[in-house]
């Protein structure tokens, strides 16, 4: 039993590095070279294009130990000490993504920003909020004549 306690915990310290290492390859999406764009030079204008960047994850492990049953004497035979139990895991998950919001524009005449407008996340909300609507028009009614 105490090789398979030694062994899953230097299982576990090793999941434990890899973990660290995909949180760290997960935050690495929020520096500022992944929220600002290269700047595009032409002409007199430089353009840089500004992103909103969002990143989570989450991660677990547990451990657990047992021993084997004892018999009706009391006592526990050789081959019930050697079916005692322990086990362990280790899981995780996580994301990040990234969408443009702004486009910077430096020029002769100043500074301007300009919001980038995503029209899928627009039309979802239109679509998304009519359905809700429907849904409560159709709800009352069927209140109304019960």
């Amino acid at each position: 039993m105490t090789n398979t306690v030694s062994t899953m915990a230097g299982a576990m310290d090793k999941y434990q590095e890899q973990s660290r290492e995909w949180m760290e390859k997960l935050l690495a999406a929020a520096k500022p070279g992944a929220v600002y764009g290269e700047p595009i030079i032409s002409g007199g204008y430089t353009v840089v294009t500004a992103s909103e960047v969002t990143a989570g994850g989450g991660f677990g492990y547990g451990f657990g130990g047992g021993s084997a049953p004892a018999s009706a004497s009391g006592q526990t035979s050789g081959q019930e000490q050697e079916n005692a139990g322990a086990g362990g895991g280790i899981g995780g998950g996580g994301g990040s993504s990234g969408r443009p919001v702004a486009t910077i524009i430096i020029g002769p005449e100043g500074v301007r920003v300009e919001p980038v407008i995503d029209a899928t996340k627009i039309a979802l909300a239109i679509f998304t909020t009519e359905g809700a609507m429907w849904m409560m028009l159709g709800r009352m009614r069927q209140l109304s004549k019960g």
